[in-house]
């Protein structure tokens, strides 16, 4: 008798127990399928402000640089046409060399012009972002560049570009401004699907301990990271800092 009502017991349990446990798997796995989807929003919204915030970075560091080349390039070629014309005393020659300034100063000018048309600023992929920041340090004199290309280069999407070109033109800033270098190196390398680009100068160096360094540095690596990239800095005292970042892109 006792048996029996045990086993009607147990049956009666376990008919409660499944589908508790049942209901149970089902709060755990809605409650992780929510956090899941609260996750990727998130992630989503950090990455939509990271990119928005080096979007406005990319026109802000474009916009003081045509502020040093409106004023140190072709501000220059004019006062010097000016100068020239002011002591020409109707001399050919000096009028000749003066109007060949003024030629430079408007040539400088519709390049100028161009590099920051809205227009293509948008339709310019990443190579030819970098090689419209090197034109401009090559007409300004900031520093001796060289840009190379191997492989085949292949389309990456544009959030990628966007983020690549704010953490290369965030080190050209660097550069320019605080590593006293004389060269500055950029090679982008297409194989196998993978996009590599190094950038190296031969300046004073840093030491990556440096916490005013680091902090630059760890943002680079952020952005780096939203987009799946890996981003490496090397910096050695007195002979330079290499910059490689890199990421992997599958098959279409």
């Amino acid at each position: 008798m006792f048996q029996e009502n045990d086993k009607i017991i147990l049956i009666l349990f376990s008919m409660f127990l499944v589908p508790f446990a049942m209901v149970l798997l089902f709060i755990v796995f809605h409650n992780r399928k929510n956090k899941l989807i609260q996750e990727k929003i998130i992630e989503k919204k950090k990455f939509a402000a990271e990119l928005a915030e080096s979007e406005i970075e990319i026109r802000e560091a474009t916009l003081r640089n045509i502020s040093w080349e409106l004023h140190d390039n072709i501000g220059q070629l004019l006062t010097l046409a000016k100068i020239h014309l002011q002591n020409s005393d109707n001399d050919p020659d000096k009028i000749k060399e003066s109007v060949e300034i003024l030629g430079n100063a408007l040539r400088e000018l519709k390049a100028l012009s161009k590099s920051i048309n809205p227009e293509s600023l948008k339709n310019m992929n990443i190579l030819e972002a970098i090689n419209n920041e090197i034109d401009r340090f090559d007409r300004m004199n900031f520093i001796h560049s060289h840009f190379e290309i191997s492989g085949n280069p292949f389309q990456i999407p544009q959030k990628d570009e966007i983020i690549f070109f704010r953490i290369i033109q965030e080190f050209f800033s660097n550069t320019i401004r605080h590593s006293r270098a004389t060269d500055l190196k950029i090679r982008c390398i297409y194989e196998n699907k993978i996009l590599k680009i190094l950038v190296s100068d031969n300046g004073i160096g840093f030491e990556i301990t440096d916490e005013s360094k680091g902090i630059g540095l760890k943002n680079m690596k952020t952005r780096a990271e939203l987009i799946g990239a890996e981003l490496d800095i090397n910096s050695i005292i007195k002979k330079g800092t290499t910059l490689t970042i890199q990421k992997k892109y599958h098959e279409t």
